[in-house]
């Protein structure tokens, strides 16, 4: 990983990192903006085996943020972006409703934190997306096909000049072998 890359991640590690063990330790400051929210989402996440209780969601959002951030630092970085950008979704839409604000400030504060998660989530999935220079599964698949197609095209084009070269000889030999009876009679 190169040393922009490192300390870029670093850097988006660290608000999910810090605001994530916040959330685990003390979830009561958000529960009531959760809870709208989970309120929700309960039926569904009642059929995936998932908590409803709005305070457990908000500690394991955090859990996530803490977990997905670290992995920003391992191998594990793609998956840490993943879920990082993932667990952005309920906390920007809990969160920060600039939508449901009348009064003008509030609606804007609102909305600029909304569009700073959204700024987050950008980086998140660039860092879920970022294959470090190296070339992606995507590219070596197609790699892989291409230099596959190649050799398949190359074995057969040798098959058949191998071919035409049997041909080639079997006629020579047929004509060398008639030559030869013709040979043996004449003498």
């Amino acid at each position: 990983m190169t040393p922009v890359r490192t300390v870029a991640r670093a850097m988006l590690a660290a608000i999910f990192v810090s605001s994530g063990a916040q959330s685990v330790a003390k979830p009561d400051r958000l529960v009531e903006k959760a809870k709208p929210l989970t309120d929700k989402m309960a039926p569904l996440l009642e059929k995936s085996g998932l908590p409803t209780d709005a305070r457990r969601l908000v500690q394991v959002n955090g859990a996530v943020q803490v977990v997905g951030g670290l992995m920003l630092m391992t191998p594990l970085r793609r998956l840490g972006g993943a879920a990082l950008a993932g667990s952005l979704v309920p906390t920007t839409i809990a969160g920060h409703p600039f939508w449901q604000f009348k009064d003008p400030t509030e609606r804007a504060m609102h909305r600029t934190h909304f569009l700073k998660n959204v700024g987050l989530m950008g980086g998140a999935l660039l860092a879920a997306v970022d294959t470090g220079g190296e070339p992606g599964l995507r590219w070596r698949a197609n790699r892989l096909a291409q230099d596959t197609s190649r050799a398949v095209r190359r074995s057969t084009s040798n098959a058949k000049s191998k071919a035409s070269i049997a041909r080639k000889s079997a006629r020579l030999g047929r004509k060398s072998a008639m030559f030869s009876r013709q040979l043996t009679m004449d003498s």
